[in-house]
């Protein structure tokens, strides 16, 4: 459930029709900021929160951009840019030594685990994961947008793949991990 919520903005952005697509970064905006607020009540710490934060500062941008300028050239690659912007977060939480992943798993896993080598690195290979969908999704997208199917049927399936696949990935490597250190 951590990770809808985390990405939550970016499903709130992309169920909103394309023609209307200042209302789906308003929305997306905001639900960035409302799931940001909720999880620091919760006690959520800021390294837990490197995705959320990054949305609204791309929400706050696409927002800006999409009203000023409805017909504006950043729609046809939104999505792209949307993946894009998440691979840049991501690869960035991984040059700091910080794998956004982290701070999601540690809602879930003891405290005297976090500081362990397969707590870092299992982290480390799911935000690496995460990372290299995000990118890869990006340049699937932004192909698809340069050849006029930015807001196809096709467009859609490369972004759930570019969700689902590393979720389940995540899931499954959590699951060897937990396995492999639960057998020592």
């Amino acid at each position: 459930m951590s990770y809808v919520r985390t990405f939550l903005p970016w499903i709130v952005f992309a169920v909103f029709p394309s023609t209307q697509w200042q209302w789906g970064a308003l929305a997306g905006l905001v639900a960035a900021i409302a799931v940001t607020v909720q999880q620091r009540r919760a006690g959520a710490g800021l390294d837990a929160l490197i995705i959320e934060i990054g949305s609204a500062v791309f929400f706050a941008v696409l927002t800006s951009i999409a009203f000023a300028d409805p017909h504006s050239p950043v729609h046809g690659y939104s999505a792209a840019l949307s993946s894009a912007t998440l691979a840049l977060i991501a690869g960035v939480s991984l040059l700091v030594g910080k794998p956004f992943t982290s701070g999601i798993a540690k809602r879930s896993t003891p405290r005297e685990a976090w500081g362990l080598r397969p707590f870092i690195r299992a982290n480390t290979v799911i935000t690496s994961a995460w990372t290299t969908a995000f990118a890869v999704t990006a340049v699937a997208l932004a192909a698809l947008a340069h050849a006029g199917q930015g807001h196809s049927a096709a467009a859609t399936l490369v972004q759930a793949a570019g969700f689902v696949l590393p979720m389940l990935f995540t899931v499954r490597h959590v699951a060897a991990v937990q396995a492999k250190t639960g057998a020592r």
